[in-house]
């Protein structure tokens, strides 16, 4: 089973399978097939995370997130008055992204796929990418996902010359039924298929163009980026294990923590007492969150620092982005996540490639923008996340969305596990997100919930749709009724998965 952000990422990953290819290879040519078709949310100009677990129960997790640019002799750090902003309008909230060449933070999404094809993998580095670049070349409809996508990121794919001419070529962002063809990036996967990487011509081609605009990334920076293996966060949910991304990256952590405070209680029982319950885990990891440092995020006993901290409280009862999850017929499972953060609005002229905003995003720059030393490996609230029973592999998950993909990630666990939810009915389950003192929530969620959320203290801002800002799950696994797969319908998801004799089904 593939579940994943596109319904073409999913069924690359699902072919991948049906060749042969184990979680990994599945993953990878999801995260390909990402790249062409979720271009401004992830790419070889961003980075990501793969949580892989082998049947023999081996589990490790490969860090190929951004890096802090700046390295060398002729390096230097960011001032904040280089960064240039544009305002997304999601429907309910606005968020504003900072952006431009000085947004940009060393990749690692090329050096992470490769290395995790050549260690973990099975086929050949060329069939994984081969889709990938098929898609590019010859191009696919939008739809009205993407439409709605590349509208409210307009002001980023308008930002400069180069990405105009890919993303708004008609003079006006593209239509649901237009057919978006990128053939610069299917040159350029070519290369990555064929052993360049970001090694070579394409790492000239991101250092020049950016040191050109001002920026701080070089051919240092690129040289020295190296891709991470670290041992995966664990914690316990209702005797299950979990494993997710552990630090310096801070959503694993945070995750874990609010499952620790909901372990604590009895699992929900209904629709109000599920909503209370996750609204005020999420709440307090919040003020777990803001109660450290950012340096206490990205240590190593961050979750323990997190539990010190919650020991003794009273009890509540407790009272941009995109993700790939895969499991194989051997009892493999990957969960991957990759991101261009909102993407820079800087695309690299000859390659199709547009780069991160990484240096520019507020979630990843918590002190507040420049303050992080030159190659330094940044944190990320994605959480790539294994869910295990009796040691055997039960649901694989993760989700896009920036601060709130911990709330997607945490309530679709909950579903799952509490709420014996199918993974599609849990994906699809109306979501609430704590955060600056109030509590978004979204169309769907029980008026008597609404009502109790209210009495409990919390300020409502109420959302009339499902809608992306709430993240975007994909999540492949066991269920209450067996195998199953999906993707969040938020951002017009997709779910394959291939049958006994090899073929290829959309779920």
């Amino acid at each position: 089973m593939v579940a994943a952000g596109h319904p073409l990422s999913a069924r690359a990953g699902a072919e991948a399978l049906a060749r042969g290819g184990n979680a990994v290879d599945g993953a990878c040519a999801a995260a390909f097939a990402a790249a062409v078709v979720e271009s401004m949310l992830t790419g070889p100009g961003g980075g990501g995370f793969l949580l892989a677990r082998d049947p023999a129960g081996r589990a490790t997790l490969l860090d190929f997130f951004v890096a802090v640019p700046g390295l060398g002799p002729h390096g230097r750090t960011l001032d904040p008055a280089e960064l240039d902003s544009f305002t997304v309008l999601f429907g309910g909230a606005e968020q504003e992204f900072h952006i431009g060449p000085a947004s940009v933070a060393v990749p690692g999404m090329v050096p992470g796929l490769v290395a995790a094809s050549r260690r973990l993998g099975r086929l050949a580095l060329s069939e994984l990418v081969e889709p990938a670049a098929r898609l590019a070349r010859e191009g696919f409809t939008l739809g009205p996902e993407g439409e709605y996508l590349h509208g409210i990121l307009n002001g980023m794919l308008t930002y400069s010359r180069e990405v105009a001419a890919v993303y708004a070529s008609r003079g006006r962002p593209p239509c649901a039924d237009d057919t978006l063809r990128l053939p610069e990036l299917a040159d350029t996967l070519d290369g990555v298929a064929a052993g360049g990487g970001a090694a070579g011509a394409l790492a000239d081609a991101m250092a020049e163009h950016v040191a050109a605009g001002g920026g701080l990334l070089n051919r240092d920076d690129l040289a020295a980026y190296e891709v991470i293996e670290r041992a995966p966060l664990e914690t316990g949910y209702r005797g299950l294990r979990v494993l997710t991304n552990p630090p310096p990256s801070r959503g694993g952590s945070l995750i874990a923590a609010a499952l620790e405070l909901l372990d604590a209680a009895p699992p929900p029982d209904g629709e109000v007492a599920h909503y209370v319950a996750v609204a005020q885990a999420g709440s307090e990891a919040n003020r777990l969150r803001d109660a450290v440092s950012h340096e206490d995020l990205r240590a190593d006993d961050a979750l323990a620092r997190l539990r010190a901290l919650s020991a003794g409280r009273p009890s509540r009862k407790p009272t941009g982005t995109t993700h790939v999850s895969v499991v194989d017929a051997e009892g493999g499972s990957a969960s991957l996540s990759s991101s261009n953060g909102s993407g820079s609005g800087v695309l690299v002229p000859g390659t199709g490639v547009l780069l991160n905003n990484m240096l520019g995003e507020e979630d990843l720059n918590p002190g507040g923008f420049g303050r992080l030393a030159p190659g330094l490996r940044m944190g990320s609230m994605m959480a790539p996340t294994l869910l295990l029973r009796d040691g055997e592999p039960l649901v694989a998950l993760g989700s896009a969305g920036s601060n709130r993909l911990r709330s997607a990630i945490l309530q679709t666990v909950v579903s799952v596990v509490d709420g014996q939810l199918g993974l599609d009915e849990a994906v699809r389950r109306p979501r609430v997100h704590p955060e600056a003192g109030g509590l978004d929530v979204e169309a769907g969620v029980p008026e008597p919930a609404c009502a109790r959320l209210e009495a409990e203290g919390f300020r409502l801002r109420r959302w009339g749709e499902l809608n992306l800002f709430f993240g975007g799950v994909a999540a492949a696994g066991r269920d209450a009724s067996g195998l199953g797969a999906a993707g969040d319908p938020r951002r017009g998801g997709g779910a394959f998965g291939v049958t006994r004799a090899g073929e290829v089904l959309r779920l």
